[in-house]
């Protein structure tokens, strides 16, 4: 901890979380004259990793692909699904317990060659 001459204080602090997840502690900075305590939160997200799906069908005849969703973080997840593109269907809303593996039922169902 410094003083930079201004009225801020660097505080570094390094953070290795052993997994996704929400991890919560408390910083609690003590001088003569005054006590402070900061809750912090961090949210851990595991790398994005960009995937690509070829669907081969007939037109008119639908496929499946389950895509899977592990939760190894300590809380439940309630998933929002936002699909863009024509003929592809799955549920709006999924929920994956923690410790769980979840299928996401992707759909694409043509209705003409594309």
């Amino acid at each position: 901890l410094f003083l930079d001459g201004s009225d801020t204080v660097e505080l570094p602090i390094k953070f290795t979380p052993p997994d996704a997840g929400c991890y919560r502690c408390q910083i609690r900075l003590k001088s003569s004259c005054d006590v402070r305590v900061y809750e912090m939160e961090c949210v851990v997200n595991k790398d994005q990793v960009d995937a690509e799906l070829e669907f081969l069908t007939p037109a008119y005849q639908a496929v499946i692909q389950n895509i899977p969703i592990s939760n190894t973080s300590g809380e439940d997840w309630k998933l929002e699904a936002v699909l863009e593109g024509q003929d592809f269907y799955g549920p709006p809303v999924i929920n994956v317990g923690t410790g769980e593996t979840a299928l996401y039922p992707l759909t694409f169902n043509p209705v003409a060659e594309c």
